[in-house]
């Protein structure tokens, strides 16, 4: 059906980036206007820019202008177009770097003849969904070990500014085993930018790739649709080809200091450090596409939020704790182990994993944890016992062979150098551990039997 496109030309006001449109009450269907619907804006002279619907009060509609507001008097028309902003999708958008509107930027073939389709729409009905039972590998052994990632998981990588959190994403997103990756760039500076795709073309998995990327200097309104286009785009790739989606967002609290700016400019009352009342919902609509679902694919979401100053009681890093599924927690160039956690790991550690999996990390993170004890007791002067010395060779073998997010082995010769690092440290009798997996997997000497240290 093809609609009557109104152009209407009564602007109230012009505030920032935002224009404040008189739109009567008595509209047709034909001309309804409906929140996040898009917009023409076109000035006196003939130019045009793309505006959304961010505010409906009565008969006054309030539009946020893609390229801003500079240059666009009260003179300007507004036609809304009907629908919301709309991404493409086909098999041909794999390899391709789209900015915050779905248009190409990589010069690469014209995308206009492909079917497009609206972003942002409801979450999945629960009932079409699976409980999580499978696990995505990353190469990482403090996720793969400590942390299981798990296919629909939401969860989000804490981070300290300043920490290598892009590299990081990057990696996992090569290293991981999906089937396709969709990656989303807020607010990004464009050495950010050009490090991801380069990474992802080096890595060989540009081909499985879809990139949507709103840069630092580009409108900050699309800053605000890039996770919805990622995320739609994903949900398409899972439910039509069962495809099992990772989806990589950086940086979301770029994407929450983008919703704080657009509530000042509508001049709404802010909530908690200038932030909207509503940030916890805006944010937990995103997280909440994250989804296995029971007739088709996987969409599983990881995100970087930053946490300025360090403080884990940020708006974006508190809201976003009670919706996601755990986190990783980044400092000092390693994943915390005592700061990160993953609620779902239980669905898949032992189940689908190696039998030793759940002994071994309990073990380990119990070591590592009596070994920063002694730590403390060593730089207070204390007199250090001989397995206070033992823990503490352990803890440098940790932190070297574990924590470093650099490092990266398969999860089974994670597992392996585990029990190798607990043999160079501790006898088998040390490790409490149940009796069976000591004989099968403790490291045993050159006439077969279990070694002692």
């Amino acid at each position: 059906m093809i609609r009557d496109l109104v152009r209407f030309s009564r602007v109230l006001e012009i505030v920032g980036d935002t224009i404040k449109i008189s739109v009567p009450a008595d509209q047709s269907d034909a001309t309804m206007v409906r929140f996040g619907d898009l917009a023409l804006i076109e000035g006196d002279e003939g130019e045009r820019s793309l505006a959304q619907v961010i505010n409906i009060e009565r008969s006054e509609v309030t539009l946020q202008v893609f390229s801003g507001t500079k240059g666009v008097s009260t003179r300007a028309t507004a036609t809304f177009l009907g629908h919301p902003m709309q991404t493409p999708y086909s098999e041909n958008i794999l390899g391709r770097v789209f900015d915050g509107a779905g248009e190409p930027i990589d010069g690469g073939p014209d995308l206009s003849s492909e079917p497009r389709f609206d972003i942002g729409g409801p979450s999945v009905n629960p009932a079409e969904r699976s409980v999580p039972r499978k696990m995505i590998r990353t190469d990482v052994p403090m996720i793969d070990i400590f942390n299981t990632l798990v296919e629909s998981q939401k969860i989000p990588i804490f981070s300290v500014s300043g920490e290598p959190f892009n590299p990081f994403l990057a990696r996992i997103g090569i290293q991981a085993d999906a089937d396709v990756v969709v990656f989303g760039g807020l607010g990004l500076i464009f050495d950010d930018y050009y490090t991801f795709r380069q990474a992802f073309e080096d890595a060989g998995v540009f081909s499985r790739t879809v990139m949507f990327v709103n840069q630092a200097s580009d409108p900050l309104v699309e800053r605000l649709l890039v996770p919805d286009m990622a995320l739609a785009v994903a949900e398409k790739f899972a439910v039509e080809e069962g495809k099992r989606v990772l989806v990589l967002l950086t940086d979301m609290t770029a994407y929450a200091d983008a919703m704080k700016e657009v509530g000042i400019s509508q001049e709404r009352v802010p909530s908690n450090r200038g932030y909207m009342g509503d940030l916890y919902s805006q944010l937990a609509r995103r997280y909440e596409k994250a989804c296995d679902y029971a007739k088709g694919g996987s969409v599983t979401i990881l995100t970087a939020t930053t946490m300025p100053g360090g403080d884990v009681t940020h708006p974006v890093p508190d809201n976003t704790g009670y919706i996601t599924e755990g986190q990783f927690y980044l400092h000092s160039g390693v994943i915390d182990p005592f700061g990160s956690l993953s609620r779902l790991k239980q669905n898949v550690i032992g189940k689908v994993t190696r039998e030793d999996h759940g002994q071994i990390m309990n073990t380990m993170i119990r070591f590592y944890s009596e070994a920063r004890d002694a730590a403390q007791k060593q730089a207070m002067a204390f007199e250090l016992s001989d397995y206070d010395h033992k823990v503490l060779k352990f803890g440098e073998l940790f932190r070297a062979r574990f924590m470093d997010i650099n490092v990266s082995i398969p999860l089974e010769e994670a597992l392996d150098l585990c029990w190798q690092t607990l043999a160079e440290c501790f006898q088998p009798a040390e490790l409490l551990m149940k009796q069976g997996l000591v004989d099968k997997y403790y490291p045993k000497d050159d006439d077969g039997a279990v070694a002692a240290e």
